[in-house]
């Protein structure tokens, strides 16, 4: 004979099956969440953070009388991997903006199409590491990672 009554075999079941939908739940949640990196960003805050990063960039014609290493970017607001790129830059700027100048240039703007046809731009983004003599130290096309980016930049300031 079974000692267990009915009834608390039923609220025995009812709790394992209340622990299991709890613990698929908060699974769930934590699987089908969206991850928000800077690699990740939605087009339109990708988008509005390359505008905020290009507004805080230096002037070209001050980065090039004021005696800095200089990193140049060429880019387009349509571009997203220029887009992801942007909080990459915007790190460097707070890192390293005391000591180099970080100057961002749209190529869809007319204005910049003799520094775009100078630095024979291919693609975008495309960074341009000039010494503070002005002269091309490094040069990079694409993704980069912050890493690369950062070495460089230190070579350069030293």
């Amino acid at each position: 004979m079974n000692s267990v009554r009915p009834d608390a075999q039923a609220g025995k079941r009812f709790g394992i099956i209340l622990t299991l939908l709890i613990g698929f739940t908060i699974a769930t949640f934590f699987l089908t969440r969206p991850i928000t990196t800077s690699s990740s960003l939605s087009p339109v805050s990708g988008l509005v953070m390359l505008k905020a990063t290009a507004k805080t960039a230096v002037p070209y014609a001050e980065a090039i009388a004021n005696g800095k290493p200089t990193l140049v970017e060429f880019y387009a607001d349509w571009c997203t991997t220029c887009q992801s790129m942007a909080s990459t830059i915007d790190s460097l700027h707070t890192q390293y903006g005391a000591d180099l100048n970080i100057v961002m240039l749209n190529i869809d703007d007319p204005q910049w199409r003799s520094q775009v046809d100078a630095f024979r731009v291919g693609g975008v983004p495309e960074y341009f590491l000039l010494a503070s003599d002005q002269s091309l130290q490094d040069s990079f096309v694409g993704r980069v990672p912050y890493g690369i980016l950062a070495q460089a930049i230190k070579t350069v300031i030293r």
